[in-house]
């Protein structure tokens, strides 16, 4: 490979690199994101330690809801990865306002 090649492959990997952090930016200070993510079909209690300890409360029409901390888009990927290996359809994934919790439609929280 030339110096001319290798210049360019470089530049275009510090431009991929600081686009995709432009894009998707670390979480600050280490800290985590909280995390609702629903689902359809009801989940039992016996899920949460495969869940890394997510809340799971089941909804009045028959989906579940995983709510919790998430370190960072790694630990999300594997979880979704989680609930498609179970089959399960995914319907939403939101980043949770810590102050405004929106449960509406849903029972409270499974206790462990």
């Amino acid at each position: 490979m030339s110096t001319q090649g290798t210049n360019a492959a470089t530049l275009l990997s510090l431009w991929i690199r600081r686009m995709s952090n432009e894009q998707y930016p670390r979480n600050h200070a280490g800290r985590s994101t909280v995390y609702q993510i629903r689902i359809k079909g009801n989940l039992g209690s016996q899920w949460m330690e495969w869940f890394d300890g997510l809340t799971i409360t089941l909804g009045e029409n028959g989906d579940t809801l995983l709510t919790g901390q998430v370190i960072d888009q790694a630990a999300l990927h594997g979880i979704l990865k989680k609930i498609r290996d179970l089959g399960m359809p995914l319907l939403s994934v939101n980043v949770v306002d810590l102050n405004q919790p929106d449960m509406a439609g849903f029972d409270k929280p499974i206790e462990s």
